[in-house]
C-alpha cells in the first residue's frame, strides 16, 4: 500500500520546482546584468583615455585609416559621442521646455529663439564655436571632441525640446489639479507628473534624435572650417575617407557595421525602454497586448531595480526637502508677495526686447551688408525661397505617406514589435553614407540635383513625422479605442473621429521639427560628391556649405540669418496657428 505521505509530497513538488526555477532565473539574470555592467564600464575605461590625447599625428590624424580592422573601434567612438550628446540634449530639453511652458514671458522669447536655433545648420554652429572649444581645451583632442559632441547636440536637442514643451502644454486638467491639491513641490511635480506624462513621446523623440545625430555624423567627425580639416576617429570620418579614395567596398563594410550597431542599440536600449514606458500610458485598463523585452525581463529578475531604489529613495527625499522652499505647484517663482502685471512693467519689458532686437539687427547689418552688398543679400533670400519650396514639398509628401503608416504601427503592439527594429534602422542609419552611391545614380540617370536634393533631405528628416505619429498613436487611451470598437465604427469613421484627431498634436510637433531639420539637412543635401564629381543644387544650403568650406564669415552669417528668417516666419504664419488648433481642439484632457 502506498504511504499516505507520498501524494502530499507529489502535490508539493510542483511549487518547489517552480521556486527552484525562479531562483535559477534570478541567478542567471543577476550574472548577466553584472557582466553587462562590467562590460559597459570596461568599454568606457578603454575609450576615455583616448579623449585626452594631445593634438598631433596621434591625436587627430591627417587621414583616417580605412583598414576594416579599425571599424569596431571607430563605431564605439561614434556611439560614445552620440550618447554623450543625447544626455546633454535631454537635460537641455527638460530645462528649456519647462521654462517655456511655465512662464508666458519666457515663452515669448524662448520659443522664437528655439525656432532660430533649430534652423541654424551644424556647420554654422561649428564655424562659430570651434575656436572656443579649442581654447577651452588647448593642445588636446578633447577640444575637437567637444566641438563634435556639441555639433551632434545641435542636431538632437530641438525636436526633444519641442516634444517636452508640447507635452507640458497638454497635461490633463485633472492631473494638474491633483498636483496642486497635493501641494507637490515643483521638483516633485516635475518627476511625478511632467516627466511621466511626457515619457512616451520623449522616448520616441530620443530615438529620432539619435537618428538625426547619425545623419550628421560625417559633418561632425570630419570638421572642415576655415580651410582646415580636423578628422576624429569615428565611423563617419571612415566613410568620408573611404568615399574619397573610391573604396566603395569599405563604404559597404561601414554600412553593415552601422546596421549591426543600430540593431544592438535597439535590442539593448530602445526595446526595454519602450516596454518599460508603457506604464506611463494613460488608460483605465491594461493594454491587451503589452510590449515585451528580453532585456527588461532580465533586469527585473536580477533585482537591480530594488537596489537602485534603495540608493535613490534617500537622495529623492533629501531633494524633496531641499526644493520645498522654492515653492509648491500653483505658487509663483518669487518668494515675496505676488504682484500683478502692470501696464508699465509690460511696456518696459517690450521696450527692452525691442532695443535688444534693434541692436542685433544693427550688428548683423554691420557684419554682412558692407562686405557683401544689398544685391548679394537679395540673392541669398532668393536662394532661401528655393530651399523653402523644397522643404514644403518634403513635408507634404512625407505627411501623406507616414501619418497613416505611423498611426497603424502605434495602434498595433504586435506590428510595433515587428517593425520597430526596421524603423530604427531606417531612421538611425546615416543617409549620407549612401550619398556616394546616390551621386553615381544621379550622374548615370542624369537626375537634376535640384530635385534629387529633396529625396536626400527626406532620407534624414521624414522620420521626425513618423516617430511622433507613432508616439501619438501609442498614447491614445485604450478606453477610447475600446469605445470605438464597441460602437462598431467603420474604418473611415474611426480614422476621422479618433485616430487622426488623436495623432494631430504629435504630427504638429513632428512637422515643426521635420521642417527645421530639413533646413539643416539642406547643408549636406544640396551639395553631394563622389571622388571628383560634385553636384550642387541652387539653394541657401549649398550657399552656406560652400561659404563654410572656405571660411567666408560674412556669407556664412548671411546664409544662416536668411535660414533663420524663413524658419521663424514659417513657424509664425503656418505652424503656430496649427499648433494652437491642436492644443485647443485635439488635446486629450
Amino acid at each position: 500500500m502506498t504511504p499516505f505521505t507520498n501524494p502530499i509530497r507529489g502535490l508539493s513538488s510542483a511549487p518547489t520546482e517552480r521556486s527552484q526555477a525562479s531562483r535559477r532565473s534570478r541567478l542567471v539574470s543577476s550574472v548577466l546584468v553584472a557582466i553587462g555592467v562590467l562590460a559597459f564600464f570596461g568599454a568606457l575605461g578603454y575609450l576615455l583615455p583616448a579623449l585626452g590625447a594631445p593634438i598631433g599625428p596621434q591625436g587627430i590624424p591627417e587621414h583616417i585609416s580605412t583598414d576594416a580592422k579599425y571599424l569596431p573601434y571607430y563605431a564605439m567612438r561614434s556611439v560614445l559621442r552620440m550618447f554623450l550628446a543625447l544626455f546633454v540634449s535631454l537635460v537641455f530639453s527638460y530645462i528649456y521646455g519647462l521654462a517655456a511652458a511655465r512662464s508666458k514671458r519666457a515663452r515669448a522669447i524662448l520659443m522664437p529663439l528655439l525656432d532660430i536655433l533649430q534652423s541654424v545648420p551644424i556647420l554654422g554652429f561649428l564655424s562659430a564655436t570651434i575656436s572656443i572649444w579649442l581654447v577651452l581645451f588647448p593642445g588636446s583632442i578633447m577640444g575637437v571632441e567637444a566641438a563634435s559632441i556639441f555639433a551632434i547636440f545641435t542636431s538632437q536637442a530641438w525636436n526633444m525640446t519641442f516634444s517636452f514643451y508640447g507635452s507640458l502644454l497638454n497635461e490633463p486638467t485633472e492631473l494638474d489639479e491633483a498636483a496642486r491639491s497635493l501641494r507637490l513641490t515643483r521638483w516633485q511635480r516635475f518627476w511625478k507628473l511632467d516627466v511621466p506624462y511626457s515619457m512616451i513621446p520623449m522616448l520616441w523623440n530620443c530615438m529620432m534624435s539619435v537618428g538625426g545625430g547619425w545623419f550628421f555624423l560625417t559633418a561632425s567627425e570630419m570638421i572642415s572650417v576655415n580651410n582646415r580639416t580636423m578628422a576624429l576617429p569615428g565611423i563617419g570620418s571612415y566613410v568620408e575617407e573611404a568615399a574619397g579614395q573610391k573604396e566603395l567596398g569599405k563604404v559597404g563594410l561601414a554600412i553593415v557595421t552601422m546596421v549591426v550597431v543600430v540593431l544592438l542599440i535597439d535590442f539593448l536600449l530602445w526595446k526595454p525602454l519602450t516596454a518599460w514606458a508603457e506604464k506611463f500610458r494613460m488608460a483605465d485598463s491594461e493594454s491587451t497586448e503589452p510590449k515585451r523585452s528580453i532585456v527588461l525581463t532580465v533586469l527585473r529578475l536580477s533585482g537591480i531595480s530594488d537596489l537602485l531604489g534603495r540608493i535613490g529613495r534617500p537622495i529623492s527625499g533629501f531633494l524633496d526637502r531641499l526644493t520645498r522652499p522654492l515653492g509648491v505647484t500653483g505658487g509663483h517663482w518669487s518668494t515675496g508677495q505676488y504682484r500683478r502685471r502692470t501696464l508699465f512693467s509690460n511696456g518696459l519689458y517690450a521696450v527692452v526686447l525691442g532695443l535688444l532686437g534693434a541692436w542685433g539687427l544693427f550688428k548683423l547689418y554691420q557684419l554682412v551688408v558692407p562686405a557683401l552688398g544689398f544685391s548679394e543679400v537679395g540673392h541669398v533670400f532668393v536662394l532661401g525661397f528655393l530651399t523653402m519650396l523644397r522643404v514644403t514639398l518634403l513635408i507634404i509628401v512625407s505627411s501623406a505617406i507616414w501619418v497613416p503608416i505611423g498611426a497603424m504601427i502605434g495602434l498595433n503592439p504586435k506590428l510595433s514589435r515587428i517593425l520597430q527594429p526596421v524603423v530604427q534602422i531606417c531612421a538611425s542609419f546615416p543617409a549620407n553614407f549612401i550619398f556616394p552611391f546616390v551621386t553615381m545614380w544621379f550622374l548615370a540617370w542624369h537626375i537634376d540635383i535640384n530635385w534629387g536634393s529633396i529625396l536626400l533631405m527626406a532620407l534624414g528628416t521624414q522620420w521626425y513625422i513618423l516617430f511622433n505619429v507613432i508616439a501619438g498613436a501609442s498614447a491614445i487611451p485604450d478606453d477610447l479605442r475600446e469605445m470605438s470598437r464597441s460602437l462598431r465604427q467603420p474604418a473611415w469613421q474611426r480614422w476621422k473621429t479618433l485616430i487622426l484627431p488623436g495623432v494631430f498634436n504629435s504630427w504638429c510637433t513632428g512637422g515643426i521639427t521635420a521642417s527645421g531639420g530639413a533646413w539643416n539637412a539642406s547643408i549636406v543635401s544640396e551639395v553631394v560628391s563622389y571622388a571628383k564629381h560634385t553636384l550642387t543644387a541652387t539653394g541657401v544650403g549649398s550657399y552656406v556649405a560652400e561659404a563654410t568650406a572656405v571660411g567666408d564669415t560674412p556669407r556664412i552669417i548671411a546664409g544662416v540669418a536668411v535660414m533663420s528668417v524663413f524658419v521663424v516666419a514659417l513657424n509664425k504664419v503656418c505652424w503656430s496657428p496649427i499648433q494652437a488648433l491642436a492644443q485647443r481642439r485635439y488635446a486629450i484632457t
